[in-house]
């Protein structure tokens, strides 16, 4: 039996640890105390079409899992912590598993090859889910396909993993170059999440406000400039589901991305990852990013705010 260990067990890490676990030793490693110990009481809930309980191992820190080897691991933490993340656990682990990042923004790969010779996979997935509370997830949009494949080894290296996936409910494909499939994901995240962030999580704003329309256009248009630009290609396009859902092909969900359900908790987002890479390097390319510049801004002003907003209704609740 496969040992798969997940480093980040928020929406998608516990939606791909209970689709695992039915085929492979799965141990989740996650930073959140509450959560980690509901894991440990209870199990894993997840609800959805297919409700269920899944029992996991889980643990606090690399510490729990020094000296074990694992066949992979993924990271789906939040992507500005997968630097702290794979610093604790590269020390600490044995063996060569495949390091594998499904994680939204750039830079992860690149973090996961530093300081080990360990074959490294990227990939994407467009299932979508969020974190009800300490050992409750929700597995919202399911079905889609997922790509993986490698930035260090070979296509056989990953090819266990995406069958096994697939295997467990979640349809998957190993590809010789995944950066099509990335780019493409990475421009929709880029775009609509931080959207639905600065619409408060109200996903029907995003497709019923005309002049909120015309900002996701102009934003889609400077990021894939800006990938055009990098040499990127997109494998499919980045807002094939807008435009579904705009034609009335799709029914408006009530997900409106994961940055808003950051935003909403006080959580960390991805911005920098995503919105402001496209930033940075359209800086440095030349290719005008005025859209995507001032949604960064207001994202990276709403963060502060929202942080101010709940410190202010915690002080107000005490007695």
């Amino acid at each position: 039996m496969r040992r798969i260990l997940i480093v980040g067990c928020g929406a998608m890490g516990g939606i791909f640890a209970a689709h695992l676990q039915q085929l492979a030793d799965v141990t989740v490693l996650d930073v959140n105390a509450a959560h980690v110990e509901a894991i440990r009481a209870n199990g894993l809930r997840v609800e959805g079409p297919q409700p269920r309980t899944v029992r996991l191992r889980a643990a606090m820190s690399a510490d729990e899992v020094a000296g074990e080897s694992f066949d992979a691991v993924i990271f789906l933490t939040k992507s500005g912590q997968t630097a702290a993340a794979w610093s604790a656990l590269r020390p600490v682990l044995r063996g060569t598993p495949l390091l594998v990042t499904l994680q939204n923004g750039m830079g992860n790969s690149e973090t996961l090859q530093d300081g080990s010779d360990f074959p490294v996979a990227r990939g994407v997935t467009l299932d979508a889910g969020r974190f009800l509370g300490p050992g409750q997830v929700e597995h919202l949009i399911r079905g889609n396909t997922t790509w993986i494949g490698p930035m260090r080894g070979t296509v056989e290296d990953c090819a266990w993993l995406a069958r096994l996936l697939g295997d467990a409910g979640m349809p998957s494909q190993a590809i010789e170059d995944p950066m099509d499939a990335v780019w493409s994901k990475f421009v929709f995240n880029a775009v609509m999440n931080p959207v639905g962030a600065l619409l408060l999580g109200v996903n029907r704003a995003r497709y019923d406000v005309p002049q909120v329309r015309d900002l996701i256009d102009d934003l889609a248009r400077e990021c894939t400039d800006v990938v055009a630009a990098l040499g990127g290609r997109l494998a499919f396009d980045p807002m094939q589901l807008v435009k579904q859902t705009r034609a009335g092909e799709r029914p408006i969900t009530r997900h409106a991305g994961s940055m808003a359900l950051d935003i909403a908790r006080g959580a960390a987002t991805e911005i920098d990852e995503l919105t402001g890479y496209v930033v940075r390097e359209g800086d440095r390319l030349g290719v005008d990013v005025t859209a995507c510049r001032t949604v960064y801004r207001l994202v990276k002003g709403l963060e502060l705010a929202r942080a101010v907003q709940l410190r202010e209704q915690a002080g107000n609740a005490r007695p």
